[in-house]
């Protein structure tokens, strides 16, 4: 088969939305702007980002448009019923959800805790409420130590996280509890992620999390993106944590990377060895260390950060790659809570063979990303319109 490209490297900034989307005010999110509210808070050095296109994609303070963008840009609206992190990556993959995951805003009902608890064979449990997870175990950590209980907490999202010292439950154990929780919460109560969230520390104002997270996702529909492109003996390389929002399905390869600048290396790697197919990596930092931490300064760095390695990502891909930069949510830290935003995602896309400086517009849905991909390797998704003729 021959391909408009032999690869295509998609890379998401975990939660860097570009504003509210027109329903926004239905999810509490009136007014959001992740990346816009950044670049207010201060001037954010991103030259990099701005050659591709950034500041082309809708007026933001500090980051002018340029008039020859090296890449094509537009956004993405957020098709499905929902603003999390499954539901972001499966409409890139081409699943419009109508129904969103199940949320627990006052805790999980006693009729799943006590069943956890009985068939997970723990003590009982602390928490069971909405939390930020590095301020329940500052709240909890020690009563866990003396206790033994793990920490149940949920948020906004569709997800059921449970918080253990790996020195008081191992890290085995508490997936073995991880993977229990996973298996009664289905049918209406099907949350979209169970994590595992260990952490370590003698005493509250030290508690720390590890990077021995684990995700435990429903499994996708078959008829995705991913699963696609393996049938078709096309690689599917997952960086960080796409693997585990999949539950694996059609991953040809899973690197491990628990921070923004090990993604960006595996990312590298990758590009340095010869396959064909997708490439497709997460930069969790933005979302977990700064977008529900609220902290706006420390996500301007990070995102000052990516910049500054750009270059490294984009001198590794070959003439035949295609470079796709998007977001799967908002997560505005300016915003009160510590939730996602319903926002649009932005979309840069880049390659030395590709058109520059096209206008795609916004994009009624992030599926025609998935769908763009589809098609350049002569496949077609269910949902989605490509931009592929747009661009070559």
């Amino acid at each position: 088969m021959e391909h408009k490209f032999k690869r295509v490297c998609l890379i998401v900034l975990d939660s860097a939305g570009i504003g509210e989307m027109p329903d926004a005010a239905e999810w509490g999110d009136s007014g959001a702007d992740t990346l816009g509210h950044i670049l207010e808070s201060r001037k954010v050095h991103v030259p990099n980002l701005q050659r591709l296109g950034l500041g082309n994609i809708r007026d933001l303070i500090g980051l002018p448009a340029v008039s020859s963008p090296t890449g094509s840009f537009g956004k993405c609206a957020l098709r499905s019923n929902g603003k999390d992190t499954t539901t972001g990556h499966w409409e890139m993959a081409g699943i419009i959800l109508e129904k969103a995951f199940p949320t627990f805003p006052n805790g999980f009902p006693t009729r799943i805790i006590d069943r956890f608890v009985a068939e997970a064979e723990i003590p009982g449990i602390l928490g069971n409420v909405p939390a930020s997870g590095t301020e329940i175990i500052k709240e909890l950590g020690e009563e866990h130590v003396r206790t033994g209980k793990p920490i149940v907490y949920t948020s906004a999202d569709s997800v059921f996280q449970v918080a253990t010292h790996e020195e008081v439950i191992s890290i085995d154990r508490l997936y073995e509890i991880c993977k229990i929780a996973r298996r009664l919460l289905d049918g209406e109560d099907k949350v979209g992620r169970v994590i595992a969230r260990p952490f370590l520390g003698k005493c509250s104002s030290d508690f720390t999390r590890t990077e021995n997270r684990h995700d435990y996702a429903v499994p996708p529909p078959l008829e995705n993106l991913l699963p696609l492109l393996r049938r078709e003996s096309l690689d599917v390389i997952c960086i960080g944590k796409i693997a585990s929002i999949y539950d694996s399905v059609g991953v040809t390869k899973d690197l491990a990377a628990k921070n923004n600048d090990q993604v960006i290396d595996q990312t590298i790697n990758a590009l340095m060895d010869r396959s064909t197919g997708l490439i497709f990596s997460n930069l969790v930092d933005f979302d977990m260390l700064y977008g529900h931490r609220r902290d706006t300064e420390g996500y301007a760095r990070a995102l000052e950060h990516f910049d500054e390695r750009l270059p490294e990502i984009l001198d590794a891909l070959a003439d035949d790659d295609l470079l796709i930069l998007t977001a799967d949510h908002g997560n505005d830290p300016t915003m009160g809570g510590s939730d996602h935003t319903r926002e649009y995602v932005p979309l840069l896309v880049y390659g030395r063979n590709a058109e520059r400086g096209v206008d795609l517009g916004t994009r009624g849905s992030l599926a025609d990303i998935g769908q763009s991909v589809a098609v350049n390797f002569g496949l077609k998704l269910k949902a989605g319109e490509s931009f592929l003729t747009q661009i070559v």
